[in-house]
């Protein structure tokens, strides 16, 4: 039975609006444990609470858990879609369907400046470069990038130049033939475009003329008997038609689409995507899916898409699916509001079309097989892990939620901290804490820890105190959910600074040792209550400690870089007249660093949001007409 004393169920079930909108469902911690969207929020949260209406067993274990539900109003079905979108990406809520996989797939980007560079990137940014992609693995889109530098030579560095000002030495990759040096003034502008052009050619999969242009060269090589340059280009020729082989025509046109394929087996199921540009098969991806038994293919793959299409970096012009969706009007609409441009989803009846639906399914069907038992055996080593940990240690429970430490600085500047946690042998992103050191100068890391554990604890207390004021003695928050074990990066000293926090702090729950490193640097043993107890590099024990130990170092050390990089740009654009924060941040966005806004052209400057004629030409004064900061000095610094 539940409590109405705190939330009357009956009298907000009569408030609801008959208007659309997005209702979250609270449980005992008052956690958000499901997120849904309505087209009338009166009608739909009602049914939730009504005994007549069929209710699948999780949707009946959810409600049995519901405390108190809350709910926002919007105008449309379409803004509540993309609302309850970014609610279930913010919250994971544990009965709303989610992807088991979380990745981001790469992508070749063409960068837009005086001498373009064609690089690897995980994210689809607002700036003028070209994209071309995702790509299912890091493998092929290296295969791509070493395949196009040296086919076409195009730069592999980020030095910065121009043609007035070349450098002064050149590369190892101009001794190999992979670049033609326009650093040196060696290959004009002009000539470097040409080849731009010719390899973004390459990736739209303009293959012929290219193959062509390699066998004429091939064939001159061998008549002038230059066997050497004619084997490099035969090769050439090879790998090109290698990755052309891999990508079959699917499609009567050159549309971009991807094709959608799922298969479910009890509560597992996969889906598989295809994706097709320029009517060739580009690449794959596949997702897992957590559902229940009694969701339908077509509520699955509903919510598939409102997940996976959620902030991606491309959207194609149409999906195939294997059914009709409930919702594939609205899904529509909230596409093409994305994408800015018409998107539709089609599921095909007859034909290639149908076929190549099918080949999705056939494939999900056969990863599903395949990596079913694999997700299994990781479950059942982390559970393992956490086993083998307790019995080492001793330990009466076994430490489901790990929390590891670590600092990092420059020389005893800019001093961070980073906290990790491991939550069932997993890492839990969204409890991860950055700290930046206040009371600490120079290097010493046991105050820098004691400083970060202090505040840690003590906002975990704090939190405890606010609840228990409310009434949410059981409410766990982000730092009030302490940690079972608590594994130091280091020895002796680090253990005991840990335990000195929490004795001051009258915290005597949670446990600590210390990860003690051979000259590896590797975890050997572990430190507890001042004895070493080792640890087999042979257990899941020992894999789930290193991968905490590199985790942290990871984290910390991402964070430092992050604050010394903004630091270092922070210094130099402050010194710019009428360049403030909003100016800073359009100009990093825009260039991506000192180097090139520094190389900038006046109407690169001019064109970048948020800046106008006056500034601009402040900052190109700032690096051209300044002694400090001239592209003559920056050349000179860089012999």
């Amino acid at each position: 039975m539940r409590d109405n004393s705190k939330f009357n169920f009956d009298e907000e079930l009569k408030k609801l609006p008959a208007l659309p909108g997005v209702y979250l469902m609270h449980g005992p911690k008052d956690e958000i444990i499901y997120v849904g969207k309505a087209k009338v929020l009166k009608n739909r949260v009602k049914q939730y609470f009504q005994k007549s209406y069929k209710k699948s067993v999780k949707i009946q274990q959810m409600v049995s858990l519901v405390e108190r539900f809350e709910y926002i109003v919007v105008d449309s079905e379409l803004e509540a879609l993309m609302l309850e979108n970014n609610l279930i990406k913010e919250h994971k809520p544990r009965y709303n369907t989610l992807l088991k996989d979380d990745k981001t797939y790469p992508y070749i980007k063409v960068t837009m400046e005086q001498y373009p560079r064609v690089l690897k990137v995980r994210k689809r940014a607002t700036d003028k470069a070209k994209y071309f992609g995702p790509y299912a693995s890091n493998d092929q889109v290296n295969e791509v990038i070493d395949l196009i530098r040296r086919t076409f030579h195009i730069r592999n560095c980020n030095k910065v130049f121009t043609e007035d000002s070349p450098l002064p030495q050149k590369c190892m990759y101009y001794d190999i033939h992979q670049c033609d040096a326009p650093c040196l003034g060696r290959q004009s502008r002009a000539d470097y475009r040409i080849q731009v052009d010719k390899a973004i050619d390459f990736l739209n999969g303009k293959y012929d003329d290219i193959v062509k242009e390699l066998n004429r060269k091939m064939m001159r090589a061998s008549d002038n008997l230059d066997f050497e340059t004619a084997i490099e280009m035969r090769d050439l020729i090879k790998s090109i038609e290698a990755i052309q082989n891999r990508q079959k025509i699917v499609a009567y046109d050159s549309g971009d689409r991807d094709i959608i394929g799922m298969r479910r087996e009890f509560s597992d199921c996969v889906v598989q995507i295809f994706f097709v540009r320029d009517g060739k098969i580009i690449g794959r991806d596949h997702q897992f899916v957590d559902i229940d038994q009694e969701e339908t293919d077509e509520e699955i793959l509903n919510d598939f898409i409102e997940q996976y299409y959620n902030g991606t970096p491309f959207i194609p012009h149409e999906l195939w699916v294997q059914t009709e969706l409930p919702d594939r009007d609205i899904l529509e609409q909230w596409l093409s509001r994305e994408k800015g441009k018409k998107v539709s989803i089609v599921t095909p009846q007859i034909g290639k079309k149908e076929k190549l639906v099918e080949l999705a399914m056939t494939n999900a069907g056969i990863l599903m097989n395949r990596y079913r038992q694999q997700y299994r055996e990781q479950d059942a080593k982390c559970a393992r892990a956490i086993k083998e940990l307790q019995e080492i240690i001793g330990l009466e429970n076994p430490p489901l939620r790990i929390e590891s430490y670590d600092i990092s600085n420059t020389m005893g500047a800019l001093n961070v901290g980073s906290m990790v946690v491991y939550q069932n042998g997993k890492p839990k992103n969204n409890d991860y804490r950055k700290f930046r050191i206040k009371s600490v100068q120079g290097p010493d890391d046991y105050a820098s820890m004691y400083e970060m554990l202090t505040r840690r604890f003590e906002h975990g207390l704090s939190e405890m105190k606010d609840n228990a004021a409310t009434g949410k003695d059981n409410e766990l928050g982000s730092f009030s959910n302490f940690p079972d074990l608590i594994c130091m990066d280091g020895g002796r000293g680090q253990v005991n600074v840990c335990k000195q926090v929490l004795d001051e702090l009258g915290i005597s729950s949670v446990k600590v040792c210390g990860m003690v490193k051979d000259d590896h640097h590797r975890t050997r043993a572990l430190l507890y209550e001042n004895e070493e107890l080792p640890v087999s590099e042979n257990s899941e024990a020992f894999k789930l400690l290193t991968r905490i130990q590199d985790e942290v170092h990871r984290f910390a050390i991402t964070y430092h870089r992050s604050l010394r990089d903004k630091n270092q740009i922070k210094s130099l654009l402050d010194e710019i007249k009428g360049v403030g924060e909003v100016r800073k941040k359009a100009l990093m966005k825009r260039f991506g660093d000192i180097d090139h806004i520094r190389v900038a052209s006046l109407d690169e400057l001019i064109e970048c949001p948020s800046m106008d004629d006056y500034s601009a030409r402040q900052v190109y004064d700032f690096f051209h007409n300044n002694p400090k900061t001239a592209i003559g000095t920056l050349k000179q610094e860089m012999k």
